[in-house]
């Protein structure tokens, strides 16, 4: 059996995950904590995470094909251009990872001289989702891009589309019972363990290659966070062995960070790093800091947000933060149905890179990640 780490999944909660390098949300409450809010570490049960993970693999276990492999000859370009196709982006909520994503699919359909025909926003509601898809067919795009919702009904959701021979295109996640090459032409996500691998190795270097650290993971089965924060954990045991795990705790509501954090500085006060599966619990992280009046304890954490990258551009707790490269994600998806049009076969799991964001890097990581520049809250901070 593989090793795992600590306590049960949450699968209700799955798909409350806006990517990726998007915000996770989720409901309930959080599972395994011991009094103090923190499970032991090493204790083992159904888990996960799985510490034997050494590359990303999609959720079928695909094998990742780099976004920089999709290309398209100049033939295959102007027989697009003159085909008169339409595409429809169907998001599942509104971020700037989303913008990026949107803005790096809208500007590669552009070239391809692909008219996007509808842009839509459910704002994380799967019944929205589904009336915006009928929506969307009432226009017969050809190809059809975006995250499902909920995996589960969205099976139902998309059918329309997957009737109407449109080509499906799914950021991160694929509606459930769903086959590759039959209902839709390919998952576009980040490099996932690359993700958890930066982040070990910008907290290993924080903290001088030793001491005690906190991890605060996903606690859901959802292969996009399970896979980073295996990676994480995978990573700073092998390059930094005088780094120990003190203290673990899933969470299933991220706004229970704040609680879970305070628990572990009450049982271990000289924490010497924390990690966060991405940013919105790692706000909790440094609330929890700010109410003790810690300022020694390093924060790393997952995906671009402001006021974490505010706290890392002040030369607060936070001392870096990996995001994916997203504007990268929304080119993939729209040559991977470039592909379908073409006749061409997508690979079935497609994967865009990563970077680690420091304090001296912050212009660097808004525009290689979301191509944008630094936005003003951050800005006003940076000098």
């Amino acid at each position: 059996m593989k090793p795992k780490i600590v306590r049960g999944a949450v699968a209700a909660a799955a798909l409350t995950m806006a990517l990726a390098g998007c915000s996770t949300g989720a409901s309930s409450s959080d599972a395994g904590a011991d009094a103090s809010g923190s499970t032991p570490a090493g204790e083992s049960g159904s888990s996960v995470i799985d510490l034997e993970l050494t590359a990303t693999v999609g959720p079928n276990g695909e094998e990742p094909t780099p976004v920089s492999e999709l290309t398209l000859t100049d033939d295959e370009v102007a027989q697009l251009k003159a085909g008169g196709y339409t595409a429809a982006q169907l998001w599942h909520t509104s971020s700037q990872f989303v913008d990026a994503v949107q803005q790096g699919a809208a500007a590669e359909f552009g070239r391809l001289g692909i008219e996007v025909v509808a842009t839509t926003n459910a704002d994380m509601d799967a019944g929205a989702q589904a009336n915006q898809i009928q929506t969307a067919m009432a226009k017969d795009p050809d190809v059809m891009i975006g995250l499902p919702v909920d995996p589960t009904s969205a099976a139902a959701a998309f059918q329309p589309a997957v009737d109407a021979g449109t080509e499906l295109v799914f950021l991160s996640n694929v509606p459930a019972g769903y086959v590759y090459g039959e209902d839709y032409t390919s998952i576009v996500t980040d490099d996932l363990f690359d993700m958890g691998r930066r982040a070990a190795e910008a907290l290993g270097e924080a903290l001088g290659g030793k001491g005690e650290v906190g991890v605060l993971f996903y606690d859901a089965e959802y292969y996009v966070t399970n896979q980073r924060d295996a990676a994480f954990l995978t990573t700073l045991a092998a390059e930094y062995p005088d780094i120990e795990v003190v203290a673990q705790q899933g969470f299933s509501d991220p706004t229970n960070a704040t609680s879970i954090a305070s628990g572990m500085l009450t049982q271990h006060p000289d924490l010497a790093g924390i990690y966060t599966s991405w940013a919105q619990p790692a706000q909790g992280v440094l609330a929890a800091l700010r109410t003790v009046g810690n300022t020694t304890t390093k924060v790393v954490t997952l995906d671009l947000d402001d006021p974490v990258v505010v706290d890392l551009a002040t030369g607060g707790s936070t001392v870096a933060v990996v995001a994916d490269e997203a504007f990268d994600l929304g080119r993939g998806m729209a040559d991977a149905a470039a592909y379908a049009l073409l006749g061409k076969t997508a690979p079935p799991f497609v994967v865009a890179g990563a970077l680690t964001i420091t304090r001296d890097t912050i212009p660097e990581g808004y525009e290689q990640s979301l191509h944008s520049e630094v936005p003003e809250a951050v800005r006003s901070v940076l000098d």
